[in-house]
């Protein structure tokens, strides 16, 4: 967010194991649980296997069983990795603007999008990315809560947990129009710039309509991986080719670059 990253909170530097520590400990504590748990799901899954492969006469039910069972475990290895591997930002393993922006490049870049990593108004807050293409500008900030956080709108209004997140969402949303008058100024080319924060760690709480976004106040906060989705399928303006590389080539030539 703009003015600080929450990634590790300043408090927990300075009073005992931060949160990330925590959890680094407790999952390195339960691996032994966690094999013996996958043990007995391997060995439900070869039975099983040896089972149907009767059932179904087979060739090799046996076979079948020890190939359902290895199956299984690997199925649960993966699972319980990746959901370790989703903290990696809040525990400071990964830095989240180099996770979107490549995500972002790979996925918008053959599409005529510009991605400029970590602009700033002068004197003013930034944002991590600024995306530019033929549906319009937009900037993305990524943000990482504990895993257990549920990120919602309630009322119109946006919440981090238990917490007010009007805060965060009126600074980004401040950026934002910042950064679409100097452009706007600048490049000759009149744009607005949609807000969008990259949520690396966390729970999305959608709402009935299950889509993959929590829009509030502003902002929408989506996963990494569906943000370049997002960009595509909900275009704001329409700019021409040429158009695009006048505001690109504004934006690297008046906006700060974050070191």
């Amino acid at each position: 967010m703009p003015g600080g990253s929450i990634y590790v909170p300043d408090a927990d530097r300075l009073h005992g194991l931060s949160p990330q520590v925590m959890y680094e400990q407790y999952w390195r504590k339960e691996a032994k649980e966690r094999w013996k748990l996958r043990g007995i799901k391997a060995a439900v899954g070869l039975v099983a296997g040896v089972a149907l492969g009767y059932r179904f006469e087979l060739p090799a039910p046996v076979l079948v069983g020890l190939l359902l069972g290895l199956a299984v475990g690997v199925a649960d290895g993966i699972v319980a990795w990746r959901s370790y591997e989703a903290t990696a930002v809040w525990r400071g393993r990964r830095r989240g603007e180099t996770v979107t922006g490549r995500l972002l490049r790979r996925r918008l870049g053959r599409r005529g999008y510009r991605i400029l990593g970590g602009r700033a108004v002068p004197g003013q807050a930034s944002a991590d990315h600024l995306i530019i293409g033929p549906g319009g500008v937009w900037i993305v900030d990524n943000e990482s809560w504990d895993p257990d956080t549920e990120i919602a709108t309630y009322g119109g209004r946006l919440f981090f947990g238990e917490k007010y997140g009007s805060k965060e969402a009126a600074a980004l949303v401040g950026v934002a129009g910042s950064l679409a008058e100097v452009l706007s100024r600048e490049s000759g080319v009149s744009v607005t710039i949609e807000p969008l924060i990259a949520v690396h760690c966390g729970k999305l709480v959608h709402g009935a309509d299950r889509r993959r976004t929590v829009t509030a106040e502003g902002v929408t906060l989506l996963k990494p991986r569906h943000v370049a989705s997002w960009v595509l399928g909900a275009p704001r303006q329409e700019l021409d080719e040429s158009q695009v590389e006048v505001l690109a080539r504004t934006a690297a030539r008046v906006l700060r670059r974050m070191s």
